[in-house]
């Protein structure tokens, strides 16, 4: 159902089953799948959203960036199927240096979480209360980040990974670790996480000994690298790619 008070911009693509609250807002450039639910007082413009997904009332999508260097180039908010969004939540669209903004499936915002400009949000991602994620942050799958954590821009954070309630996320975390602090700092391994996803024991051993490796042998990074290739471990393998391609440098315990 749409409520009567709904204003859909001609150019806006509604799938079948939608339901749209009162004083919501469909602005250009959208595409809405089907079987979405929005609340009301949304406001939602130049945004591709999924199949199934549940957003909230009050909740901004696909507004331009926060940055100065921003000039109304075209872009846009892509969201996969089966994401929520809660109440208050902001998710701007990209500028020009990508022209996107991309959220997985099956991911979870949480009220007043923030997602800016260029984002790479995996699937399965949990952002809970007012965190927020600055231009160009990578979030791999299955991550969970805690209420309070800020992520500056640019940053990496690993698949299957968790940082702690109130974290300043200025390094690059490795997959599948354990973050917090301020500046945060890891604090081992995302074991928990891990067995609800069902890795092996044998696999979560493995990446405990490259855990020990790269952070407890004092050996340089390059030969803790070595040592890790070597290591027959799809997880392992994962995270000497994440290093391999770090641009801001690994956090460390």
């Amino acid at each position: 159902m749409i409520h009567k008070t709904v204003v859909i911009d001609d150019s806006a693509i509604i799938g079948d089953n939608a339901s749209i609250g009162a004083y919501t807002v469909i602005g250009k450039n959208v595409v809405i799948g089907s079987n979405v639910i929005i609340g009301s007082n949304v406001f939602i413009e130049h945004a591709q959203v999924d199949n199934n997904c549940k957003i909230y009332n009050s909740v901004s999508i696909g507004t331009a960036p926060q940055d100065l260097s921003y000039n109304d180039e075209p872009s846009k908010v892509y969201i996969g199927s089966g994401t929520t969004i809660r109440e208050f939540v902001t998710l701007n669209r990209g500028t020009k240096k990508t022209g996107k903004t991309v959220i997985g499936k099956s991911c979870y915002f949480m009220t007043s979480s923030h997602i800016a400009h260029d984002c790479r949000i995996g699937d399965n991602v949990i952002m809970a209360n007012c965190s927020a994620a600055g231009g160009h942050v990578e979030i791999g799958d299955n991550a969970f980040i805690s209420g309070l954590v800020g992520i500056h821009q640019f940053t990496k954070i690993g698949k299957d990974t968790m940082a702690g309630i109130g974290a300043v996320v200025t390094m690059d975390i490795i997959p599948y670790a354990l973050c917090a602090g301020d500046r945060v700092k890891l604090d081992g391994l995302n074991l928990v996480g891990m067995k609800r996803r069902k890795i092996s024991s044998e696999e979560i051993n493995t990446v405990k000994e490259a855990y020990r490796i790269l952070f407890k042998s004092k050996l340089l990074l390059d030969n803790a690298l070595s040592k890790l290739e070597q290591m027959q471990s799809a997880c392992v393998k994962d995270i000497v790619q994440f290093i391999k391609e770090s641009k801001r440098g690994i956090a460390r315990p």
